[in-house]
C-alpha cells in the first residue's frame, strides 16, 4: 500500500467546501462558508472560536444532527450526503456517542438505566445490555453507583454516567459538546483525563467543542473557527512551544 492510500485510509471524517445556510434571501444566515476539516482515526480534536463562530454548527454536521447547504462529508469514505434520513440515524447509533454540556440523563431512571439506553435502540437483549452497561460504568469509575438517580449524583458523576453512555456502544468517534462546561475546574481536569484515556487506550477518536484553552489543550490539534471559516489549526507541539517560549 502506497503512503498517499495508507493515509487515506487511516481518514474518519473528510469536510470538503462545507457550507451551511439557515434561511434565505436578506435573511438568510451563513453558519460555515466553505470549509475543510480532515480529522484521522484515533485522533483528539478540539475546536474553539466565539460565539457564532460556526463550531457548534459543525459539530451538528459530524454527527448527522443536521445536513450541510453545499460540499461534501465523507465518514470512512461514505458519502453521508447522499444518505437517507433513516441511514444517516443508523451510522449516529452504530458509529458515534454524543456528550453534551447539560450531561441530558434521564431523570426519572438509574445511572445503569441510563447507559443501556443507546443498547436499547440496538436491539441488545437485556442481559448482555446490562453486562455492557456495567462495564461502561466501571470504566469512568463508578462502580456501586449504577442504581442512583441522576439527582443523587454530583455534576462530575452526571457527565461520567454521559460518557458511559457514549461510549458504551464503543463508537467510532465520541463528540462532546462543552462536556466541562457545568464543572468546577477540578471535576473538568478529571473528564478530561478520562476522555483522554478513551482516546489513548481505546482509539476513541474524539471532537470537542470547548471554549477553554485549559481544556483545549488535552487534545492533539485545535482548530478555531471565525465569522464560518476555519481560522486556522494547532498541534499541541505547537501550543507548547507558544505558552513557554
Amino acid at each position: 500500500m502506497s503512503e498517499q492510500s495508507a493515509a487515506q485510509t487511516a481518514l474518519l471524517i473528510e469536510l470538503h467546501n462545507v457550507s451551511k445556510v439557515y434561511g434565505k434571501g436578506q435573511a438568510a444566515m451563513h453558519a460555515l462558508r466553505g470549509i475543510d476539516l480532515n480529522i484521522k482515526q484515533g485522533e483528539f480534536v478540539t475546536m474553539m472560536g466565539p460565539s457564532g463562530s460556526g463550531k457548534s454548527t459543525c459539530m451538528n454536521i459530524l454527527g448527522c444532527l443536521d445536513t450541510p447547504s453545499a460540499g461534501n462529508y465523507l465518514f470512512q469514505g461514505v458519502e453521508v450526503n447522499s444518505l437517507s434520513r433513516d441511514q444517516r440515524a443508523l451510522l449516529r447509533r452504530n458509529y458515534i456517542g454524543f456528550v453534551f454540556q447539560g450531561f441530558n440523563l434521564l431523570s426519572r431512571t438509574s445511572a445503569l438505566e441510563n447507559v443501556e439506553l443507546p443498547l436499547i435502540y440496538r436491539g441488545i437483549p437485556a442481559a448482555a445490555r446490562h453486562k455492557q452497561a456495567l462495564n461502561a460504568i466501571a470504566a469512568v469509575g463508578l462502580s456501586g453507583w449504577e442504581s442512583h438517580s441522576p439527582a443523587e449524583l454530583s455534576g462530575g458523576q452526571q457527565q461520567r454516567v454521559a460518557i458511559a453512555r457514549a461510549i458504551v456502544t464503543r463508537p467510532a468517534i465520541l463528540l462532546a459538546d462543552e462536556p466541562t462546561g457545568n464543572l468546577d475546574t477540578a471535576r473538568s481536569l478529571e473528564i478530561m483525563e478520562l476522555l483522554t484515556a478513551f482516546n489513548r487506550e481505546q482509539g476513541i477518536t474524539i471532537v470537542m467543542v470547548t471554549h477553554e484553552a485549559e481544556m483545549a489543550a488535552y487534545a492533539q490539534r485545535t482548530v478555531r473557527f471565525l465569522d464560518g471559516r476555519i481560522e486556522g489549526e494547532k498541534h499541541r507541539r505547537e501550543q507548547y512551544s507558544e505558552e513557554h517560549g
